[in-house]
C-alpha cells in the first residue's frame, strides 16, 4: 500500500515554486564544453530567502508595480527576497521582454508562490472586526447605563429625572389615549382615599408632647407674635405667654383663657370648645392645620 505524504491542516495555503524542474544536462555541458544551467534553490535556501523577505516587512508593503496592497491576491517571492503580485510580474515580463527582477535587476531569478499577504490582509480584518464588535459593546453598555443610572453632575441629574418624567407621561398618556380623564379621575380617587387613611392614621396614634416639646411650642408661637384668636377674631389675653415674650399687659374684660395647641396654633378655650362640639369626626382636628392635637392652657 502506497503511504500518504504529510497533509495540510485546514485553511493552510500551500507554497510551490513556478519555475519548471530543470532539464537533464547534455553531453556538451557534462563536458564542460557549454556552461550549466544555474543550481536550482534548495528547501533550507528558500527558508533563508522569505526569512529575509519577512525580516525587511516586503509583505507588509504594498507591490512595486502596481503600488496596491497584495490582500488575497497571489503573490510570488523571488529568489532575490523581493515580493510582488504574480500578474504585475508576468506584465512586467512581458512588456520588458526578459526575465529581471523590477527592484535589484537580477536576472534568471527563480520564483515561489507564497501567502504571506494574504494572511496579514486576514489578520487586520480579524482585528478590525473584534475592534467594531468591542466598540459595539461598549456604546451598548455605555447607553445602557446612561439610561439607568443618573450622573453625578446637578444640571446633568437634572436633566435625566426631567427625561425619566417625561418617559413616564407619555407612556402614561400612550396607555391611556381612550379615556385620560376617567383614568386621571381614577387616580385622584386613590389619592383622596390614601390621604384620608394617613390622616384617620395620625388622628389614631398622634403622640401627647413631653414637657420640652411644650416650651418649644411656646417659642415657636412668641416668635410668631399672634394676637387673634382666628374662630372668634378678637385679643388673646395670656399671662404666661406675655411674661415669657417680657411684656406686661392689662387684663383683658372679657377674662378668658387661651389654649395652645401642639401644632402651635392659640384660641380660646370657650371657641375651642365650641368648635369640638360642633365637629362630626370623632376626634376634632386644628380649625387652622386640620392636625390631630394636644392642647393645654396658658
Amino acid at each position: 500500500m502506497k503511504q500518504k505524504g504529510p497533509q495540510q491542516h485546514d485553511g493552510e495555503e500551500k507554497e510551490y515554486v513556478l519555475d519548471p524542474a530543470a532539464p537533464p544536462l547534455t553531453l556538451a555541458q557534462k563536458l564542460g564544453l557549454v556552461q550549466s544551467p544555474a543550481r536550482k534553490l534548495t528547501v533550507d535556501e528558500w527558508s533563508q530567502v522569505k526569512s529575509r523577505s519577512i525580516h525587511e516587512g516586503d509583505s507588509k508593503q504594498p507591490c512595486v508595480i502596481c503600488r496596491e496592497e497584495f490582500r488575497l491576491q497571489t503573490q510570488v517571492l523571488l529568489s532575490c527576497s523581493h515580493v510582488f503580485h504574480r500578474a504585475c510580474l508576468q506584465a512586467f515580463e512581458r512588456f520588458s521582454g526578459r526575465k529581471c527582477c523590477p527592484m535589484c535587476r537580477k536576472e534568471q531569478y527563480e520564483t515561489r508562490v507564497i501567502h504571506d499577504g494574504a494572511r496579514l490582509f486576514k489578520e487586520r480584518c480579524a482585528i478590525r472586526i473584534q475592534a467594531c464588535w468591542r466598540g459595539y459593546v461598549v456604546r451598548k453598555w455605555y447607553g445602557h447605563m446612561r439610561k439607568t443610572v443618573p450622573p453625578k453632575d446637578k444640571q446633568l441629574r437634572r436633566k435625566f429625572f426631567e427625561t425619566k418624567l417625561q418617559e413616564l407621561n407619555d407612556s402614561f398618556v400612550q396607555y391611556c389615549h381612550m379615556d385620560v380623564e376617567a383614568f386621571l379621575n381614577d387616580i385622584d380617587q386613590s389619592v383622596s382615599s390614601s390621604r384620608r387613611v394617613f390622616h384617620q392614621f395620625e388622628r389614631e396614634h398622634v403622640s401627647e408632647p413631653q414637657e420640652d416639646d411644650w416650651q418649644k411650642i411656646q417659642e415657636k408661637v412668641i416668635q410668631r407674635d399672634t394676637q387673634d384668636c382666628p374662630i372668634c377674631l378678637t385679643a388673646l389675653c395670656s399671662a404666661r405667654l406675655e411674661t415669657e415674650a417680657g411684656r406686661t399687659l392689662a387684663p383683658h374684660p372679657s377674662n378668658r383663657r387661651t389654649v395652645l395647641l401642639s401644632c402651635s396654633h392659640l384660641f380660646h378655650q370657650p371657641c375651642l370648645e365650641a368648635f369640638e362640639a360642633f365637629c362630626v369626626e370623632g376626634r376634632p382636628t386644628c380649625p387652622l392645620c386640620r392636625s390631630p392635637y394636644h392642647k393645654i392652657l396658658v
